[in-house]
């Protein structure tokens, strides 16, 4: 069973510096890219600006559904975990809607990580589309972690 969730705006995170630097990382991609890109775009080269600043960075981490003692694979696949202790789940998109919330939460729930980053790169500026979850109190999954290394 999880505890509560808490949704917090960019302005929120500095007491994380896993995070802070995360969101730094993505808003030089911001920077220089601009909105209009597609999501595969932004993902390669948030991952390259990571990997550039010493992060471990997985992407398209498989997450099973374990029932009944079952591993199940459905295709849950966040698109990056950095230092296996944070997903970033990005989107273009005009608006951040709660569906996009409740997917990086099952990640979140899934994978036994606490902390995940929502990014919408088509926000300008892109902080104003940046929103921090945390699962408070979380019992882990029975799901394992086994992120993939980088391409």
């Amino acid at each position: 069973m999880t505890g509560p969730v808490r949704r917090q705006a960019a302005d929120d995170v500095r007491e994380d510096d896993l995070t802070r630097r995360v969101i730094g990382c993505a808003i030089a991609v911001h920077r220089t890219l601009g909105c209009g890109l597609l999501e595969s775009a932004y993902e390669e080269c948030l991952s390259y600006e990571l990997a550039k600043h010493g992060f471990s960075v997985a992407w398209q981490v498989t997450l099973p559904v374990i029932y009944d003692g079952v591993r199940i694979e459905l295709g849950y696949k966040p698109d990056l975990v950095v230092d296996r202790e944070l997903i970033v789940e990005l989107k273009t998109v005009s608006k951040l809607l709660p569906v996009h919330e409740a997917q990086l939460l099952t990640y979140l729930r899934l994978s036994g990580i606490t902390r995940g980053l929502l990014m919408n790169f088509n926000s300008q500026p892109l902080a104003k589309g940046i929103r921090r979850m945390v699962l408070s109190d979380f019992s882990p999954s029975p799901s394992p972690r086994s992120p993939r290394s980088p391409r």
